[in-house]
C-alpha cells in the first residue's frame, strides 16, 4: 500500500472513486452522486490543486486508487484555527486492513503542518460504528450530535460531531 497526496493529474481516478463512495454510502456524505456525477473535470482538478491549507490523500494498492480522505482549514478569519476532515472512503474489498487509519493519520499530519491550526473536526453518521471506532482510535472525541443533519431518500440521518485537538487549549494562548 502507498499513500500520497493527490494532484490534478489524479482527477479522473479520484472522481471515479468519489462517485463509487457516493453511490455505495449515500447517507455518509453531504453531497450526492447526482450532484457530482456530471462535474466537469476542471472542477475536480481544482479540488485537487495544491494549496498549503488543504489536501486530498489517496491510498493505492499497486497502481489502483482504493481509498480517499480530505482535510482543509476553514476559510473564515475567526474559524481559521479549525480544520475539517471529509470525504473519507475505502473500497469495500480493501476494508479491515488499516488503510482508513493510515489515510486518516496522513490527513492529520497534514493538518499539523498548517501554521495556527489548533483542531480538526469531522461529522460521522451516528450508526457508522466502524468509522466512529476508527476516529476515536486516533484521538477524535465526540462533542455533540446533530439530529437530522441530513435528509437522504426521505430519511433523516443523525451525525456525531467529533474533534481532535492538535494543540492543548492552554498552549493555544501562549
Amino acid at each position: 500500500m502507498h499513500i500520497r497526496r493527490l494532484t490534478p493529474i489524479d482527477a479522473s481516478i479520484y472522481q471515479a472513486l468519489r462517485l463509487a463512495a457516493l453511490k455505495e454510502l449515500p447517507t455518509a456524505y453531504g453531497s450526492s452522486y447526482d450532484e457530482e456525477k456530471d462535474a466537469p473535470m476542471t472542477v475536480v482538478e481544482g479540488i485537487l490543486a495544491h494549496r498549503p491549507d488543504r489536501g486530498t490523500f489517496g491510498a493505492f494498492r499497486a497502481s489502483q486508487l482504493v481509498g480517499l480522505v480530505s482535510v482543509a482549514r476553514e476559510a473564515q478569519h475567526n474559524t481559521a484555527h479549525k480544520g475539517l476532515v471529509w470525504g473519507m472512503y475505502v473500497r469495500p474489498d480493501q476494508r479491515g486492513q488499516g488503510l482508513g487509519r493510515e489515510l486518516l493519520l496522513k490527513a492529520i499530519a497534514h493538518a499539523r503542518s498548517m501554521p495556527g491550526l489548533l483542531q480538526v473536526n469531522l461529522a460521522v453518521g451516528a450508526t457508522n460504528l466502524p468509522a466512529l471506532r476508527l476516529y476515536e482510535s486516533v484521538g477524535f472525541r465526540a462533542f455533540g450530535v446533530e439530529a437530522g443533519a441530513m435528509l437522504v431518500q426521505g430519511e433523516t440521518v443523525d451525525e456525531i460531531l467529533m474533534q481532535l485537538r492538535l494543540v492543548a487549549p492552554e498552549s493555544a494562548h501562549s
